[in-house]
């Protein structure tokens, strides 16, 4: 199995490919990518014995703050990094296929939304803007790039994010505002619309730039707010190239591209039951380049349909297993 291969695998998966498509990226990786190799063999797993999704480990997302996780040779185009917290160190992903990466959240967008021409894209992502190094900008950036009507970022500007929702309105132009959740609020402190055909999508991040409320609690302002009857969400992180996302409750739907499982806090191996609280592991087929098995230090539920809940951040006291050993390495 080559690179192209897997990329054509990506790009077509489905329900019933999705399986024998990341048992050839399993494979693919534990050959090409070092950092993924030695984590594999330090748990002791022979990729003989891999047959099954339930066999293959995940990587500790930490992994990406402290190594290159490649599974390629050659220099990269881009460079994916997290904001982080201060002090902290950033994760950094690679991109060696920038191509890729928007043909894949075009994909995606258009899975659960129309196609990504027929919109007019407005964003008000500051903190994203500022720091650089974000996929979600370039993502949005893709979408602004590839729409008939003319979008943009707005940044702080407020008064002209107005104007511009306002005559959206009045035209009956399909219109999707992306914001990170501070930057809404903002808004929203000046401003208010009555856009029901507005399509709300908020990206998260709240963390000490507002008072912390409940998902239900932002919504129902957000809702108020912009004069729409639900807000929706976007999940994704520097670490995965694929997004998966909410319309409605909270629940977030993965892409084909995307498997999410929980695994118990106390017990990386072990799968938590549907519904009960565990730590979110994703598979990622279009991480090709990087790894596509990541445990993230996100906490949440899981459900028979697929569909998952975002709880919060795991608390570091809580972390076992996996985590506590990427330092061998």
């Amino acid at each position: 199995m080559n690179r192209t291969q897997l990329i054509s695998n990506l790009l077509s998966v489905d329900n019933h490919s999705f399986n024998s498509a990341t048992l050839d990226l399993f494979r693919f990786q534990y050959i090409n990518n070092s950092i993924y190799k030695s984590w594999v063999d330090a748990l002791n797993i022979k990729v003989s014995d891999v047959n099954v999704l339930d066999d293959i480990p995940f990587l500790p997302i930490s992994a990406f703050k402290n190594y290159d996780v490649v599974s390629q040779d050659g220099n990269e185009s881009h460079i994916f990094t997290s904001s982080g917290t201060t002090g902290s160190i950033p994760s950094r992903h690679l991109v060696f296929d920038m191509d890729l990466y928007h043909e894949n959240t075009e994909r995606i967008f258009s899975e659960f939304y129309n196609s990504v021409e027929g919109y007019c894209y407005l964003a008000l992502l500051p903190n994203y803007l500022e720091r650089g190094g974000s996929s979600l900008v370039a993502m949005v950036e893709h979408f602004i790039n590839k729409s008939i009507f003319e979008s943009g970022f707005y940044l702080y500007d407020h008064d002209e994010l107005f104007i511009k929702l306002e005559h959206c309105q009045k035209e009956g132009i399909p219109t999707v505002l992306f914001g990170v959740s501070f930057a809404l609020l903002d808004y929203l402190d000046k401003y208010q619309n009555d856009f029901p055909e507005l399509i709300v999508i908020e990206t998260g991040g709240m963390k000490g730039r507002k008072k912390e409320m409940t998902k239900s609690q932002l919504q129902k302002l957000l809702a108020n707010g912009f004069g729409v009857n639900k807000v929706h969400s976007e999940y994704g992180m520097t670490e995965l190239f694929s997004q998966a996302y909410s319309k409605q409750d909270g629940k977030f739907l993965p892409s084909k591209s995307m498997k999410v499982i929980a695994k118990e806090i106390t017990d990386p191996f072990c799968d938590a039951q549907y519904g009960k609280s565990g730590v979110i592991n994703v598979i990622d087929l279009a991480n090709i380049d990087s790894c596509a098995f990541i445990e993230t230090q996100d906490l949440g539920r899981v459900y028979a349909d697929g569909s998952f809940e975002v709880l919060g951040r795991l608390d570091a006291a809580d972390i076992r297993g996996c985590n506590l050993m990427v330092s061998d390495l």
